[in-house]
């Protein structure tokens, strides 16, 4: 019994995190399948074991914590949510057990579930005064300057009651195309999904983003209104009437009907405009609504039928390759664009040569694409019954597609790689990788100013952004003095991050944050890694002959000598200071640490850093050797791994505190 209630602690710790992710932060990192499979296992297990039944369980609750950042608004009334089936089987069963209560065949609104951010409105007298999101159900975020830039949304109807309204705001699928086309032009970070970029967009504190972002909104249900209305369908009429844009719906009480709608609904996915993510069945006459009750947080009188991720077939119109920063050749399709989780894909990685030819994949293939986690395109297969004739087996090129350099397969590796070590490609990301969060941490040098600064002659090697001058940067496009100016001091503020970050910076194959940061640690000096030997390498625990032939190669290589000594000359710190590289603190001598997710004040390579300042190892994978994993925002699978290897999990906060510092 004392793994089941392990089991249930764990699955309400990780469904809380993710609920933030999705509900607060608007970024989740799983797709709405894996949550849902979460949730439902936590349900029955509470179900089957009331004894660890919980009033703080997410069971029990609806939404999310509405953020400090809004005034709060209490709802008069519950903003709850609805129980999620997946299946024609568990829907005949609501539907039965609604029909027994009913002692009669219920009549059932089915309707689209839109994929956005549910919505109260409250008019008086005629005028929208009040508008705010679900937060828990019980109170929301105030959000009225933001609707009030919705253009579709009335902000004055003929009705003088009282009114209050439920909907759903959405970002429609050509907005959410030119908003992520404006991003990409300004180089900023863009959005995963509509949904994303609905909540977003309707939650900023400065609402004339929002009026940017062109968003818009279904009415699906009346919280209260003075009229009194016998029948759910009467009351969208009667919104419609007034201006809203109201959900589509059709009353039926068949059971074979609904589920015909149902389908027709999913097949309609991809071509209506905007995202849906199932259907939604419930009552249609209020009196059978309240006959047929509540259960603690949702109706018993209506379900949302979830859709499982889209699978599109498309055609595979050519199969290109990228070359990465140590010259791995990686192929990825491009294909016929097709819709996907509320995106339009055209490419996916095909990960290595051994992928495509295990399954096959031939240009001019009908291939079967999804995307993963409702973020990643991925090909699943191909429908071979759809080939053409005289298609080719896919082979490698013979020569990188970036420098016409050798490209070769090494024994027992399943990447092929280019050999040249001034392959243009290649020097692009290294660059990349050397500036990134865990490396030298150059914020502001992103990959197009990268660019700019190769094609243009200013940097040919990544020590060279030690020399560049104010002038150099606000030459280029898009950069101004002041930009110039701020990128100027990020690169001169990189120069103390420290001698492990800078051997990670380098980008020696299989060396990682961690063993960067043990070959600091051992060595202490840039200088020491010049004359270490294999041995001496394969010395330290968790490095092996493979990373230790790498770092060899390395630093034999002239090149390293040449871009060391400009670095050094720049005043790049080269060497770990002695009490930092002190082997006396012991207080996590003997444990395991796993780091995964973001943290909230540091970064992971700092938090390894400190965990192997007081005697403890930090391993890139979970295992029951494991003693502790530290996760922060967006931990993906290494979180669940833990769970179910019964692993100790901590945050940022816990490991501080373990340290007493």
């Amino acid at each position: 019994m004392a793994d089941i209630e392990k089991r249930i602690t764990d699955l309400r710790r990780i469904i809380n995190h993710h609920r933030r992710l999705y509900h607060e932060l608007d970024r989740p990192v799983i797709s709405d399948a894996e949550y849902d499979a979460l949730f439902r296992e936590l349900t029955e297990l509470e179900e089957r074991y009331p004894e660890y039944s919980s009033d703080d369980s997410p069971t029990k609750q609806a939404g999310y914590k509405p953020s400090d950042k809004f005034k709060k608004v209490r709802h008069e009334v519950y903003m709850g949510s609805l129980t999620d089936v997946f299946s024609f089987s568990e829907l005949e069963d609501f539907i039965s057990k609604a029909n027994e209560e009913a002692a009669r065949p219920v009549e059932f609104s089915v309707e689209q579930k839109i994929d956005g951010l549910s919505v109260s409105l409250i008019y008086e007298n005629g005028y929208l005064t009040e508008a705010s999101t679900r937060g828990d159900g019980y109170t929301g975020e105030d959000v009225t300057a933001n609707i009030m830039t919705i253009a579709s949304i009335p902000k004055a109807i003929e009705y003088k009651g009282l009114l209050e309204v439920r909907g759903e705001v959405y970002m429609p699928q050509r907005s959410f195309e030119e908003l992520n086309n404006r991003r990409i032009d300004n180089g900023e970070k863009t959005f995963a999904n509509p949904r994303n970029a609905a909540a977003g967009s309707l939650r900023q504190l400065d609402a004339r983003i929002t009026a940017e972002r062109s968003l818009d909104m279904f009415a699906f249900n009346i919280q209260r209104c003075d009229t009194v209305f016998e029948r759910h369908s009467e009351g969208l009429d009667f919104l419609s009437s007034q201006g809203f844009t109201v959900i589509g719906h059709n009353i039926v009480s068949d059971t074979e009907k609904i589920e015909t709608l149902i389908t027709d609904i999913g097949e309609s996915r991809g071509s209506i405009g905007y995202d849906i993510d199932g259907a939604v069945i419930k009552a249609d006459l209020i009196s059978e609504r309240i006959r047929l009750g509540e259960n603690l947080n949702t109706p018993k009188w209506a379900v949302a039928y979830k859709f499982p991720p889209e699978e599109k077939e498309t055609i595979l119109k050519a199969i290109e390759v990228n070359v990465g920063r140590t010259g791995v050749i990686t192929p990825y399709a491009v294909f016929d664009q097709v819709r996907l989780a509320g995106t339009n894909v055209t490419k996916a990685t095909l990960h290595n040569a051994d992928f495509i030819s295990e399954r096959d994949i031939r240009v001019g293939d009908t291939v079967i694409v999804r995307k993963a986690g409702e973020i990643i395109p991925e090909i699943l297969g191909v429908n071979k019954s759809l080939r053409p004739e005289g298609s080719v087996p896919f082979s490698m090129p013979d020569v990188c597609p970036s420098c016409g350099g050798k490209i070769v397969r090494d024994e027992g590796e399943a990447a092929y790689r280019c050999v040249n070590p001034a392959c243009p490609a290649q020097l692009h990301r290294n660059i990349v990788h050397f500036v990134s969060t865990d490396a030298m941490n150059i914020v502001g040098l992103g990959e197009m100013i990268i660019k700019s600064l190769i094609d243009s002659g200013l940097i040919s090697d990544f020590a060279d952004l030690y020399y560049l001058k104010s002038n150099d940067l606000a030459s280029l496009d898009r950069m101004g003095e002041k930009s110039a100016a701020n990128l100027i001091n990020s690169i001169e503020a990189s120069k103390s991050r420290g001698l492990d970050r800078l051997i990670y910076a380098l980008g020696i194959r299989e060396v990682g944050v961690k063993a960067a940061r043990s070959l600091a640690v051992k060595f202490r000096d840039i200088e020491a890694l010049f004359s270490a030997s294999v041995d001496d390498i394969t010395s330290i625990d968790d490095i092996g002959g493979i990373t230790a032939g790498y770092v060899r190669e390395y630093f034999d290589n002239p090149k390293a000598r040449l871009i060391t000594d400009k670095l050094k000359d720049a005043g790049v710190v080269m060497s770990l200071p002695e009490a930092e590289a002190s082997d006396e603190n012991t207080l996590f001598k003997g444990k395991t640490f796993v780091l995964t997710g973001t943290l909230p004040t540091m970064t992971r390579s700092e938090a390894a850093a400190l965990i192997e300042k007081h005697g403890g190892k930090v391993s890139s994978s979970v295992s029951k050797k494991t003693d502790f994993v530290v996760a922060g925002d967006a931990p993906g699978s290494k979180l669940t791994n833990a769970v179910k290897l019964g692993v100790t999990v901590i945050d940022e906060e816990k490991l501080i505190s373990m340290i007493g510092s």
